[in-house]
């Protein structure tokens, strides 16, 4: 009886386990991650985060949107930019604008803070690297619960 039980258990698992990933493919899933601050290997592993997340569930399955604040706007300025601003890193260096590129190519959407870019006089056309009017919100911690409101997953990597 026994082995009979375990038996049962361990198939009720495998089937689970096997239809969790039928499920992550037929929904589609709305996630926003936030950086708001300026530590290059920080935001090296948030990009990281962001791409294992792409790989386990599909670009095709997921909008996403990576909601950047205060210093967090480090991640995307260009470090000959960095001395007419407000912030006191500016890590948006080849390496980190390939990485960057990677995910826009996959559908990532980067939302950067009007407020931080008058508070920090930073000029989103000459500073940051590959950013559109589109992509500023008027205030990024708003967009966070606006986006949240929608049904977005917060990640705070």
């Amino acid at each position: 009886m026994q082995r009979f039980m375990n038996s049962l258990l361990v198939g009720l698992l495998i089937l689970g386990i096997g239809s969790a990933p039928a499920l992550a493919e037929n929904t589609k899933q709305k996630v926003v991650y936030h950086i708001n601050d300026d530590d290059p290997q920080h935001q090296a592993a948030a990009l990281r985060n962001i791409q294992n997340h792409i790989n386990a569930v599909g670009a095709q399955n997921l909008d996403l949107k990576v909601v950047m604040h205060g210093d967090g706007l480090a991640l995307l300025l260009y470090p000959d930019s960095k001395d007419g601003t407000k912030m006191k890193k500016a890590n948006a260096d080849d390496q980190m604008q390939a990485k960057i590129a990677v995910l826009k190519d996959q559908g990532i959407q980067f939302l950067v803070c009007a407020n931080t870019l008058k508070g920090r006089n930073i000029d989103a056309e000459h500073d940051l690297y590959d950013v559109s009017k589109a992509d500023i919100v008027p205030s990024g911690v708003a967009q966070l619960g606006i986006l949240q409101s929608q049904g977005y997953a917060y990640i705070k990597p």
